[in-house]
């Protein structure tokens, strides 16, 4: 998985006290990668654009 050139950005549901921070890169072709915040050297989940849609979806407060 080739994550050079992701752009990051911080999620607006994340905490503004330092905690809780998700960071996604949505600019990568057929991938989207989310990570820790706090931890931008650390793992790094992946999803298909579909997956994640699906999943923006779902989450509560979403619609």
């Amino acid at each position: 998985m080739e994550l050079t050139g992701a752009i990051w950005r911080t999620s607006s549901r994340s905490n503004t006290q330092g905690g809780e921070c998700v960071e996604v890169a949505g600019n990568l072709p057929g991938l989207v990668g989310v990570r820790d915040s706090k931890d931008p050297a650390g793992p790094v989940l992946t999803f298909d654009p579909a997956a994640w849609r699906a999943f923006l979806t779902d989450l509560p407060g979403a619609r």
